[in-house]
């Protein structure tokens, strides 16, 4: 029975991560949305895929070397990572 346990609390916390997942990413496209109709969203479009990966790679090691704190790197790199997705998005449709 103990397995019948496991397996259904191993599925629960798979069903927390999928429904904290869904809401990360809703206020993700909420909040790139909401940049998208601002200048700074705009121009932010203008960047090629290639360019927003070597941003986040700068920014990663900015981070490495401590120069910046945690928060402020997952706060840009989100936002880095929310133009590629939509960049991505544009180039599909």
């Amino acid at each position: 029975m103990s397995t019948r346990r496991r397996t259904a609390e191993k599925r629960q916390r798979e069903r927390a991560k999928q429904a904290k997942a869904a809401e990360k990413r809703e206020r993700r496209q909420h909040r790139s949305s909401d940049a998208g109709a601002t200048s700074s969203g705009e121009a932010g479009d203008d960047r090629t895929t290639g360019q927003l990966l070597v941003e986040i790679e700068s920014l990663q090691a900015r981070f490495d070397k401590g120069a910046i704190p945690f928060e402020e790197f997952d706060e840009q790199k989100s936002e880095l990572l929310d133009h590629i997705a939509v960049k991505l998005d544009s180039d599909a449709s």
